[in-house]
């Protein structure tokens, strides 16, 4: 014998319970969205600073080999000594 279904009707307070919870998942899935796509540019921003730091280093290191050059050169013509740059005025070494 087949068992008698009978609808019931939920409570004006049982729905409204459920329409917020339902809205409250939607509210916190486009958080979630947002967040995502602030991750999502943070990481773009991090990107572009170490490839930003990278390229400041490399000119770094241009300059670094730009002074050995220089002084190189300069020892070679003057001999070792000291530069006061502020003068201009090279003391060799004795």
């Amino acid at each position: 014998m087949a068992e008698d279904k009978k609808e019931m009707k939920f409570t004006d307070d049982e729905l409204e319970s459920l329409q917020t919870l339902q809205t409250n998942y939607q509210e916190k899935q486009a958080v979630l969205g947002q967040l995502a796509v602030q991750t999502i540019l943070q990481n773009q921003r991090t990107e572009a600073l170490q490839l930003r730091t990278t390229e400041v280093e490399q000119e770094y290191q241009t300059v670094q080999q730009e002074e050995r050059d220089l002084v190189a050169k300069l020892n070679e013509k003057y001999g070792p000594g000291q530069l006061d740059p502020t003068t201009g005025v090279f003391t060799p070494t004795t």
